[in-house]
């Protein structure tokens, strides 16, 4: 079965290839997630220093080894790149199920991040390089879709696996050895180049404006939304729900963020150079809700639904952008680029949350969700009236 790239055609095998990259890149820090609350008892020696890098250790390497990456796909060829990054991703993963201390851990989660960062703009990369136009808008739909698809199922079971032994969490580490699997098919497959009618073509280099813009609004949206995860069990816990309930929650605004990368092509027909602005509406609408929502559960999983939905659009339209706006041979930098800011928002998003706080002299656990939430259509207000002349807002060819 053959696949139309907009330039001609791959086969369904070198697609899944590339597709499986997007479903690595959610899992950095998914094993750790559910014995968070364990740690104590596993390690009644950690420190709170020893247990932050284990969280967060990961997250700091991948940025920099993401910039790395994207600098090095110029130089060096992206199929030895993606097998370094698999393999040191798989290596640490293995040595996460046989670690029995937390530093060991630590170093392999350190290790983990090195790798997470070098396959991560590949995900991307790879589409840019097979697809172009609509198909590429079409294909960064569905890898959207697929890394989000991932992450709901992988936390599903990484959490039943923590439940048994908390090694056996560290076994959705192993993913990569299909990505490394199905290489072959992909070295097999070389990359039409871009048409010479394509956006791609009227860059000589990035264009620096763009990408500044982009990354700025991609940092803010990120960090809007990232306020469900993060708080979202506070809310339940504070409504007297189970504990189960906030994961169901945060496992349906991963859906809802998934689901828009399927159709994504039909909403930008429908929406046009509007796309972004209604989005936002929808992912502000969303967080106020969520605001309101006191011992609903219908409305908190309402307004949890429409933040993923405004979000999971806006997010592929960002990485294309991001690669229209480089000459072909710079695209995987460009989103390296852009894609580092979405794990530099998720390391500060706590930190502006705890900070905004302590600015409005607030305790309330729902008063985040209204401040983004506000933020998000002060957006919106701003899109609606720069979109017909600003390509980040609004469209881009």
């Amino acid at each position: 079965m053959k696949i139309a790239t907009g330039k001609g055609s791959i086969s369904l095998v070198a697609l899944i290839a590339i597709l499986s990259i997007s479903a690595v890149v959610s899992l950095p820090g998914l094993a750790i997630s559910p014995i968070l609350n364990d740690l104590d008892k596993i390690f009644p020696s950690a420190s709170e220093l020893e247990v932050d890098m284990l969280e967060s250790l990961p997250s700091l390497l991948i940025i920099p080894f993401m910039l790395l990456a994207g600098r090095w796909s110029i130089r060096y060829n992206k199929i030895k790149l993606l097998i370094i990054g698999c393999t040191i991703f798989l290596i640490s993963g293995i040595g996460s199920l046989l670690a029995r201390g937390l530093v060991e851990l630590i170093i392999l989660g350190a290790i983990m991040g090195i790798g997470a960062g070098i396959i991560i703009p590949l995900s991307t990369g790879f589409i840019v390089d097979y697809f172009t136009g609509d198909y590429r808008v079409k294909q960064l739909g569905i890898s959207s879709a697929v890394n989000n698809l991932t992450l709901v199922v992988a936390t599903s079971v990484v959490g039943w696996l923590a439940e048994r032994e908390w090694h056996l969490s560290f076994a959705v580490y192993l993913l990569p050895a299909i990505t490394l699997l199905l290489i072959p098919a992909l070295s097999h497959t070389t990359p039409e180049p871009e048409p010479s009618t394509g956006a791609q073509h009227r860059q000589q280099s990035l264009n620096r404006g763009m990408i500044v813009g982009l990354m700025l609004f991609y940092f803010i949206i990120t960090y809007c939304s990232l306020v469900v995860t993060f708080n979202t069990s506070y809310l339940v816990d504070e409504d007297g729900m189970s504990a189960a309930t906030s994961g169901v929650i945060i496992s349906l605004f991963f859906l809802a963020i998934m689901a828009p990368g399927f159709i994504l092509n039909r909403i930008i027909a429908v929406f046009g150079n509007k796309t972004n602005l209604w989005a936002l509406i929808v992912m502000g609408a969303g967080l106020c809700i969520i605001s309101i929502s006191h011992t609903s559960a219908l409305w908190l999983i309402v307004g949890v639904i429409l933040t993923g939905l405004g979000y999971g659009v806006m997010q592929p339209i960002i990485y294309d952008k991001a690669a229209t706006n480089a000459p072909p041979h710079l695209a995987t930098l460009a989103l390296s680029i852009v894609m580092s800011v979405n794990y530099a928002a998720i390391l500060v998003a706590p930190f502006i949350i705890d900070a905004v706080d302590d600015i409005f002299h607030t305790t309330s656990d729902r008063f985040a969700f209204m401040f983004n939430g506000v933020i998000s259509l002060l957006l919106a207000i701003a899109t609606a009236i720069l979109y017909r002349r600003n390509r980040v807002l609004g469209s881009d060819d």
